[in-house]
């Protein structure tokens, strides 16, 4: 949700079809096969069950239409095409309408390990699978529905809550703990990391992570770890926004990662 990218999506056609080259579904395919191979024994079982839903394979770059009859069939959720990132006024209002964003256009081969902006890959392969789900997609259109109705101010707070759920979540399991956060599913280097000893995992208290910075550009020094999935589902039916406010008056934790590096003008 930055306001700048280098990338442009791919736009459908009049039909909705999108037109993507031949190196980019190379580049898809090579993301896929990697990530696929790393994240078996790690992924949650309602992510895996959720790639073989929505059908999405090696092959090529999913279109949004195929996508989108798996999941409203599922949950009533659909993929919403938009030119790149986005502002959070925005973000929130598709949430809300069960549509989940998704630019179109793919990483280059230069930046495959480590991408700032959410690409299709990220979204698509890192996010749809969880959204078959019927209790997170209860949690992301709640979660959606507050952030358009809250206060401007209160908008980085729930980011935090998005952040350690949606996108590098992790949860309890009979086999152990398990990834179910798109932005660790995606990721080469954190889907690796995440479930190591390096980094610390909390028990999940929506207080506690409502408080806690995080930095988008390193691997996560510390991940919330719900129960199962319906906990998420139970978040969803809390008050979650007088957790915000109380959150915003008691202020952030001290960052438990070193301070960005500034760069020097010469």
């Amino acid at each position: 949700m930055a306001k700048g990218t280098k990338y442009k999506a791919r736009e459908p056609d009049e039909s909705g079809f999108i037109h993507y080259t031949e190196e980019e579904h190379s580049v898809w395919k090579e993301l896929y096969n990697r990530q696929m191979t790393i994240i078996q024994g790690r992924a949650c079982d309602q992510y895996m069950e959720g790639i073989k839903k929505l059908g999405i394979t090696a092959d090529r770059i999913p279109q949004l239409g195929d996508v989108n009859k798996v999941l409203k069939k599922e949950t009533g959720w659909e993929i919403a095409w938009v030119p790149a990132l986005i502002p959070f006024t925005k973000f929130f209002n598709l949430l809300a309408n069960k549509k989940f964003p998704c630019a179109t256009f793919i990483r280059t081969r230069e930046e495959m390990d480590y991408l700032q902006e959410p690409d299709v890959f990220h979204e698509i392969f890192g996010h749809c699978a969880m959204l078959t789900d019927p209790y997170f997609a209860e949690f992301t259109h709640t979660y959606g529905k507050l952030g358009d109705a809250a206060d401007k101010e209160h908008h980085a707070w729930l980011a935090r809550l998005y952040w350690f759920t949606v996108e590098f979540g992790i949860m309890n399991t009979d086999k152990g703990k398990r990834i179910y956060g798109g932005g660790i599913l995606s990721s080469i280097g954190e889907s690796q990391y995440a479930l190591t000893d390096e980094p610390e995992h909390r028990p999940f208290d929506i207080m506690t992570v409502l408080r806690t910075p995080y930095r988008i550009d390193i691997m996560q020094p510390i991940y919330y770890v719900i129960d199962d999935m319906k906990q998420l589902f139970d978040i969803a039916h809390t008050d979650i926004m007088s957790y915000v406010k109380e959150a915003k008056q008691l202020g952030l934790f001290a960052p438990t990662y070193p301070p960005k590096e500034e760069q020097k003008v010469s």
